[in-house]
């Protein structure tokens, strides 16, 4: 196996690990309840329904459509609610690989880069629950890699359906729509300014909203969805739909159990539960079923200090005004994912948002080996200690993969994994 086909076979067992026992934990797991509800009604009505009401919902469809189509092929069953999540989690490992592969044009990081985010908790659990969130991460990344590219087309089309799953896509569109133009401004000269700046008025400023627009179709043919008829222009009726959603999401202040300040979320300080029981059938009087939206532990901590040693090398390419794509693609990644969050210190979040920046984080620590490989220490000493971080990461994962995949086992093995109170 070379290293090249590498990111294929890290895929395929990631998917094996995603597909196995999937339907489990039976019932729902977290906000499934609401995205599953979502999906049966969309695949009904088209829109979704409350008995025999028109039900305000407070996220866009495309993810609750994705959810439908496993629904759709599997039935309606815990399998059929999380598969569409499983593949689109296996296609972020191989789209993560391909971004690796465009910025450092190496085998060995891109290897490292798949099989790191293939070792993630974080990932895997919401590859394993029908929440939106991972069809988010997708949807952004994707983006990132055709801007990248510079294939900015298809960028806007990528944001527009990440905004068609969570309104949280539009920091990514922002920060893409800024560092156009100040590309733009610094590249043309003021005569030919107004050329390319209408050209990226279409791809970033209207194609997207055509887009997230066109996501919505189902509201607009139904005569059933929420405040169809608040207006005689279907357009106006929508606007104010969505106002009435952002209403709801800046006053949502409801204190929960789980919820944890985003200052905590890359240490992992407080990981939110989506499930817990206490089943029979682990060989002992007392059992433990948890599936706990977890980030490898020991990655998101290395990947805490990757981030910091990545800032501080963007800040001093700035200064001597040298381009890194990496080092850009990193910080836009932290700015546009996580920034943001620390601006609703009264909202109600929680750490599994974080996935949402995570491949960045996980480019950090690739950028970082990159590092120590080129570094003057001799080439087979830097390759050990690259192999023997990605050994304790993998180490690390398998050790938590009971409580990413709501395996039944001991209360004592589930209370060792427990290693801070606040993951209670």
């Amino acid at each position: 196996m070379t290293a090249a086909i590498a990111p294929i076979f890290i895929a395929i067992a990631s998917l094996v690990l995603r597909l196995r026992n999937l339907a489990a934990p039976k019932g729902f797991v977290f906000d499934e309840v609401y995205y599953v509800d979502g999906a049966r009604d969309f695949l009904k009505f088209g829109v979704e329904i409350a008995g025999n009401k028109p039900e305000f919902i407070v996220h866009p469809p495309v993810g609750k459509w994705l959810i439908a189509s496993g629904i759709q092929i599997f039935g309606d069953s815990e399998f059929g609610w999380r598969f569409a999540t499983a593949i689109f989690g296996t296609l972020l490992i191989l789209l993560f690989a391909r971004l690796v592969h465009a910025l450092f044009y190496s085998p060995l990081l891109t290897s490292l880069g798949a099989f790191l985010m293939a070792c993630d908790g974080l990932v895997l659990v919401h590859s394993r629950t029908a929440l939106l969130d991972l069809f988010l991460t997708f949807f952004v990344l994707l983006a990132v890699y055709f801007w990248h590219q510079q294939r900015h087309w298809l960028a806007a089309i990528a944001l527009g359906l990440a905004m068609g799953t969570k309104w949280s896509a539009i920091y990514f569109l922002i920060a893409i729509i800024f560092v156009s133009l100040y590309r733009i401004f610094s590249e043309h000269p003021s005569k030919d300014l107004i050329r390319p700046i209408i050209k990226k008025f279409f791809q970033y400023g209207l194609l997207p909203i055509l887009v997230y627009l066109t996501t919505w179709s189902g509201w607009f043919i139904s005569n059933r969805g929420w405040d169809r008829d608040w207006s005689s222009n279907p357009l106006i009726a929508w606007i104010h739909y969505h106002s009435e959603m952002l209403s709801f999401h800046t006053g949502l202040t409801q204190k929960h159990s789980y919820q944890a300040n985003p200052w905590s979320w890359m240490v992992m300080g407080r990981p939110t539960s989506f499930f817990y029981a206490s089943p029979k059938g682990c060989g002992s009087d007392s059992c433990a079923q948890e599936v706990l939206a977890l980030g490898t532990p020991l990655l998101w901590w290395a990947g805490t200090i990757a981030v910091a040693v990545v800032i501080g090398f963007w800040i001093k390419s700035l200064i001597l005004r040298a381009t890194d794509p990496a080092l850009n693609i990193i910080v836009l990644g932290m700015i546009a994912g996580y920034l943001p969050w620390f601006f609703f210190q009264q909202r109600t979040v929680f750490t599994f948002y974080a996935v949402i920046f995570e491949p960045f984080v996980i480019l950090a620590l690739v950028y970082c080996a990159k590092l120590l490989l080129d570094s003057s220490l001799k080439p087979g000493v830097s390759q050990a200690l690259v192999a023997a971080f990605v050994t304790v990461i993998f180490l690390n994962f398998i050790y938590f993969l009971p409580v990413f995949t709501g395996e039944v086992i001991t209360y004592d093995a589930w209370l060792q994994r427990m290693w801070f109170t606040s993951w209670i």
